[in-house]
């Protein structure tokens, strides 16, 4: 039970940090490019992550030894879940719509309770499917249906991909805990995600401007780099190591719901009651979700 709940206070607190990442990405999105915000988030999440990893191993005096095959394994986490899935929401939003990117990319934890199925042989139980209805549900009502999917049928398809992307990170996340730490796994993956990211970057910056003038701006990409990628990262892996990989992905609806809750206190934007209606029927589902029976 203990576990259960630590697993659960991780994955709400990355998933929550997302949901607010969104206020502060706002902002920076005006004067830095997308890839080029990227590439700065990993070089700032990665040095943080690497030191403290570095000064553990000094201090328990022992050297972790990597296989090849795990290498590809941090590689494959790095490039499906950090580069690919990120980049596809960044593209998938500016060709349809924040609201669509949201709706869309909330069907997540569907595509990891498949995943999990079949790659970690989990049970695909009762319980499971009515607490991802529920959630689901809830965020459909959060956000609405009232959407032109015609006129954003391309965007609506790459936020579909990056749904599918970031389900596959967290069920190779789950793998990769049963071999390795949770910082170790998050550090090194993001060190792979920051080598995917560089060559974007460098044509990113060949047709894009930079403005990083203010003091503002400077703390906007240092709190993306320090909380949203190394802390959200480390926490979200180290949900998913201890919870089944298809429970924890339920925790990722409250992404939406904190956007929207900081969205209305920061930026003033409007909430009805479908917002509240929503919310309990995303936490009802995320209940349901994380007390099934175990055997």
């Amino acid at each position: 039970m203990k576990q259960n709940l630590l697993g659960a206070t991780c994955l709400s607190l990355a998933a929550s940090i997302w949901g607010g990442m969104y206020v502060v990405s706002k902002y920076v999105l005006e004067f830095v490019p997308p890839f080029t915000l990227m590439w700065l988030r990993y070089m700032i999440g990665f040095a943080f992550l690497v030191t403290i990893l570095k000064t553990c191993r000094v201090k328990k005096r022992n050297e972790v030894k990597i296989k090849k095959r795990d290498w590809l394994l941090l590689g494959w986490i790095g490039f499906i879940g950090y580069f690919v899935s990120i980049a596809f929401q960044f593209i998938g939003t500016k060709l349809a719509d924040a609201h669509t990117g949201a709706l869309i990319t909330s069907v997540t934890p569907a595509f990891t309770i498949i995943f999990a199925k079949f790659v970690l042989k989990e049970r695909l139980t009762i319980v499971k499917v009515m607490a991802l209805l529920l959630a689901t549900c809830g965020v459909v009502v959060v956000i609405g249906i009232d959407i032109t999917f015609d006129t954003y049928l391309l965007g609506v398809i790459i936020l579909v991909g990056a749904a599918i992307t970031w389900a596959v990170l967290s069920v190779y996340v789950k793998i990769a805990s049963q071999r390795y730490s949770t910082l170790f796994i998050t550090t090194y993956s993001i060190l792979f995600a920051f080598i995917f990211t560089t060559p974007v970057m460098l044509w990113e910056l060949q047709v894009y401007d930079v403005f990083v003038q203010s003091s503002l701006i400077i703390l906007g990409i240092t709190y993306l780099g320090l909380v949203s990628t190394a802390g959200a990262f480390f926490l979200w892996n180290k949900g998913m190591e201890i919870m089944d990989a298809g429970v924890g992905s339920l925790f990722f609806l409250f992404q939406p719901i904190v956007g929207s809750l900081l969205g209305w206190v920061l930026l003033s934007e409007e909430l009805n009651i479908s917002f509240f209606i929503g919310g309990i029927l995303i936490l009802t589902g995320v209940v349901v979700g994380n007390f099934q029976k175990r055997k």
